[in-house]
């Protein structure tokens, strides 16, 4: 079982890891034909809604401990399932 510090390390190398793929959509958004971009706009909009949902997650991670820190390492873990499949779902669609 990895310790508070260890998980939250992993958690934050993720989230870095994802924000540049987002990054990247954004660019790709960006270089989309009109008709498109509006579609890869709600997307981002979708992904940046659940990446400020796990930066806050993350701030919690960091300020709670004892019994708390089990009980939001639960939602955190599902906020980062929710923040990974909705960026491999925008990734198929950018492709």
């Amino acid at each position: 079982m990895k310790t508070k510090e260890e998980y939250i390390n992993n958690l934050a190398a993720e989230l870095k890891d994802w924000s540049a793929q987002i990054d990247l959509l954004t660019a790709k958004t960006e270089n989309a034909a009109a008709h498109v971009r509006v579609k890869y706009i709600e997307e981002l909009n979708d992904l940046h809604a659940k990446q400020q949902k796990a930066v806050e997650k993350m701030k919690e991670l960091e300020e709670d401990g004892g019994d708390a820190w089990e009980t939001v390492k639960v939602t955190a873990d599902k906020v980062w399932d929710d923040l990974r499949l909705g960026l491999a779902s925008a990734t198929s669609k950018f492709e």
